[in-house]
């Protein structure tokens, strides 16, 4: 086990600096990193069961979506058997791990940040080659990843036994924060490591037994996480990690009347699923499970008339086209004051047609690819259905790239509220462009979605941003600025409506979804 950290002396919690990939030492680093993970394409990775790696034979071949010939990974796959294995496991060592001291559980996780950080690079490279991230996007991805880690133990400080807040005469009253259980932890591909990283973590240091079900589209990722939880030191037994589809491993361990909690980032759809398979209580199960859930967005950016025209612009391409627009965050709609809408096209269009696309491990790609073969024929689908909706400002293709999954950033004008565009997630690089009368339309419109994530208002009138803190309806609201890049500790993140649950990922009460309270009364007269 790695060496238990001096938590009396453990500085205050900062966010992680990103790598300036502008100075030559750091872009030579990187090039190094790309080049030594390169190396390790095509390997094979077992399932990791409770300490026990597992072939079973049936495997998943993970692809570099810049270059899909190229092997990232080759993964074993569990099977139903497994997975009710690696649940029964977990729920058999579950009270060791409750058990162990809530310093050392957090200790750990403070290694844990500590090696992530040193191979910072390492996990950089992995991200553009597996996850299709550029330089810039991935850098940030891996500081998040050690935010969560930074921050969270810090966090388990806060939940340890303490008095209650009223002592009742004669007694000595306590609350104590106790563990739930089994909890089964399945993560998005778009951000592999940092909210794999984030919901993992919070539910170990906070006591619970882990079975972690990565993306198929990014396992490797996971398998190099789940080895550096084990370099810092966090026992075999505590977590399993079990590679898999949703529909044949996926609903066994949701259904598992074993699983305390199901802890999710993803689509609307499959979150609706996991909620209402994990509601119906099965044969010996003892609780009513627990459902933690991250479930997309459809966000809007106002620009209103009174903004700072260019530094709209900025954030508008910055929010829609970073990381291919492959965020749930990420800005799908610009609803604009007509009084400046024509201004605001011509300098969007301008700016948009600057981007370039290319494989990601290319430093100058401002874009990289989507994800896979199948999001790519989907997204396109939805610019065609876009381009009878409304009028094509730029884009509209595949971009003019050999070989990956490349789409060209596409701007849609003229959007009306019942288009498809303007109502629904595609998760591409694809921004449908609606005009407003006025700042109180322009809340009416963005407020017409069933999701409510994320949103960001550009205007220099503060009883519009008034207005916009009242009256926008989102978990992450945004005042001049972007709306996407939330930071840990400053802008805890999670949605309204079908976009989740509200969980507040990075945020001072996110590990109370792991915990129950025990109220502790004790005679003392």
């Amino acid at each position: 086990m790695a060496a238990l950290i001096a938590l009396s002396s453990l500085p205050a919690f900062k966010n992680e600096p990103y790598t300036d990939f502008s100075v030559p030492e750091n872009r030579g680093a990187m090039e190094h990193a790309l080049d030594t993970v390169r190396r390790q394409f095509g390997r094979e990775y077992p399932l990791l069961i409770a300490g026990e790696r597992m072939e079973t034979g049936d495997t998943l071949i993970s692809r570099n979506p810049s270059r899909p010939e190229e092997i990232v990974g080759i993964h074993h796959k569990a099977n139903a058997g497994l997975a009710r294995l690696a649940v029964e496991q977990a729920y058999k060592n579950f009270p060791a791990w409750r058990d162990t001291p809530a310093e050392d559980r957090l200790s750990m996780l403070l290694s844990a940040a500590a090696l992530l950080r040193q191979r910072k690079l390492e996990f950089d490279a992995w991200l553009v080659f597996e996850a299709g991230k550029t330089w810039p996007e991935a850098e940030a991805e891996t500081a998040e990843a050690i935010d969560f880690c930074e921050y969270y133990a810090r966090q388990m400080l806060r939940f340890r036994e303490t008095d209650a807040e009223v002592q009742m005469p004669g007694e000595r009253d306590r609350i104590r924060y106790v563990p739930l259980g089994v909890g089964v932890v399945i993560p998005p591909w778009n951000f592999a490591l940092a909210i794999l990283a984030g919901m993992t973590t919070a539910a170990l240091v906070t006591g619970n037994t882990v079975v972690l079900k990565p993306s198929s589209e990014t396992p490797t990722i996971a398998a190099k996480f789940a080895e550096l939880l084990l370099e810092a030191g966090f026992p075999p037994f505590s977590f399993s990690l079990l590679v898999g589809s949703g529909a044949e491993v996926g609903d066994v361990i949701v259904e598992h009347p074993k699983t305390r909690f199901v802890s999710f980032t993803g689509s609307r759809d499959v979150g609706l699923r996991i909620n209402e398979l994990a509601a119906k209580p099965r044969k010996g199960q003892l609780w009513i499970k627990r459902v933690i859930a991250e479930m997309g967005g459809k966000d809007a950016i106002i620009v209103d008339r009174e903004a700072d025209l260019d530094k709209a612009v900025a954030g508008v391409v910055q929010s829609a086209f970073g990381y291919q627009g492959q965020k749930c965050s990420a800005c799908s709609r610009a609803i604009v004051d007509e009084a400046i809408y024509d201004d605001f096209l011509a300098r969007l269009g301008e700016r948009v047609r600057e981007i370039k696309v290319g494989p990601a491990d290319e430093p100058d790609s401002y874009m990289g690819p989507v994800i896979s073969e199948k999001a790519k024929k989907n997204i396109l689908d939805y610019i065609e259905t876009g381009s009878e909706e409304g009028r094509v400002l730029c884009g509209a293709d595949s971009a003019p790239t050999e070989g990956g999954y490349f789409i060209q950033p596409t701007v849609i004008a003229d959007v009306e509220r019942n288009a498809c565009v303007f109502r629904e997630e595609i998760f591409g690089p694809v921004l449908a462009v609606t005009k407003a009368r006025d700042f109180d339309e322009a809340l009416e419109l963005a407020n017409d979605s069933e999701y409510g994530l994320t949103g960001a208002v550009y205007t220099n009138n503060p009883e519009k941003v008034r207005k916009a803190r009242d009256q926008f309806f989102v978990g992450n609201l945004y005042i001049n600025r972007k709306c996407t890049g939330a930071m840990v500790g400053a802008h805890p993140f999670g949605g309204f409506n079908m976009s989740g649950t509200d969980s507040k990922a990075g945020g001072p009460d996110y590990l109370l979804q792991f915990l129950q309270a025990k109220s502790i009364a004790e005679k003392v007269d």
